[in-house]
């Protein structure tokens, strides 16, 4: 009975503990799920010899001119988090709560910079 009793224990300590796994991301050392802001965009630049593009995360914060990192979306880890494309960043921002508004394209030095803004979906 002393063994059914441990399981029981140990099975609903497992199961109460994976749902705590949630992966936090950062952008400029701000939780995204902490920015204060209800808009939000979305730019991404080619990557030079990369089929990936680079993805940044524009809120208004204040960026440091050399470092790209203030607007690069990161783990807990610190480790850049790694988009192949600007639907796969869009289907990331909306399941991090963001809904999409609207989106353009500028031509900077021969080069496509495609922006899409997004707004926080408002929950009552």
């Amino acid at each position: 009975m002393k063994s059914w009793a441990c399981l029981i224990i140990i099975f609903c300590g497992f199961v109460n503990g994976k749902g705590q796994d949630t992966i936090k991301y950062f952008v400029n050392k701000i939780p995204l799920d902490s920015i204060k802001v209800e808009y939000v965009q979305i730019v991404g630049r080619a990557k030079f010899l990369s089929t990936k593009p680079i993805i940044e995360l524009d809120f208004g914060q204040y960026n440091d001119l050399f470092l790209s990192a203030d607007t690069q979306i990161v783990d807990g880890m610190g480790k850049r988090i790694n988009l192949n494309s600007m639907i796969e960043a869009l289907n990331f921002m909306v399941k991090n709560g963001y809904e999409y508004v609207n989106s353009y394209v500028v031509s900077e030095e021969n080069q496509n910079v495609y922006h899409y803004l997004l707004r926080r979906i408002k929950s009552d």
